[in-house]
């Protein structure tokens, strides 16, 4: 029986499995590498003075389109105003 590089193992192609987890480990690991430099970046932002609270907000907004944003700061402004804030 001939040897298979890409060999079935228990009806799995063992080679395109293990492609396929590192693939995943290599972006996991460039995640992590991000998620670290945008941690620093807030870090900067603090140190400059900025509140990155408020910078998440921003970034938050700024994903959204401007129909919904708008519905969402009507909204606030109703219920603050129910609210007697």
């Amino acid at each position: 029986m001939p040897s298979d590089t890409n060999s079935d193992v228990g009806g799995i192609a063992a080679d395109r499995l293990r492609s396929i987890v590192e693939r995943i480990e290599r972006l996991e690991e460039e995640r992590k590498a991000l998620a670290s430099d945008i941690k620093d970046i807030y870090a900067e932002s603090k140190s400059a003075g900025f509140e990155p609270k408020v910078i998440r907000q921003i970034i938050s907004i700024r994903k959204k389109e401007p129909a919904e944003v708008e519905e969402q700061e009507t909204l606030l402004d109703l219920y603050r105003r129910a609210l007697g804030m």
